[in-house]
């Protein structure tokens, strides 16, 4: 849970591919619920991309254009799982506030 005192960062990025962050002192809030929303449906997005990922690889018939789409899109997937592990880790209670 985040403290009142602590930024979530949000899974979607600002004007220059800079972080989006949320001052929020409840996650029931409409932004956090639609952060959650986003984070749910990025995850679900880069499973089914690396499902795809490995037929296009098994098919011997795939051609550079065709790998090197598969690699930008496996990238834009990797950077949203990292910016949501992010968060989510930021959102953790801390050991010495555990109880």
């Amino acid at each position: 849970m985040t403290e009142s005192n602590e930024l979530r960062l949000l899974p979607w990025s600002g004007p220059d591919d800079k972080p989006c962050y949320l001052s929020a002192d409840e996650s029931a809030g409409y932004l956090s619920r639609l952060a959650d929303s986003t984070e749910e449906i990025q995850l679900g997005l880069g499973a089914e991309l690396l499902a795809h990922s490995a037929e296009v690889l098994a098919d011997k018939d795939s051609d550079a254009q065709e790998l090197r789409l598969l690699a930008s899109d496996l990238s834009d997937a990797l950077r949203n799982a990292v910016r949501v592990a992010t968060s989510r880790g930021h959102r953790l209670p801390r050991r010495d506030q555990a109880s």
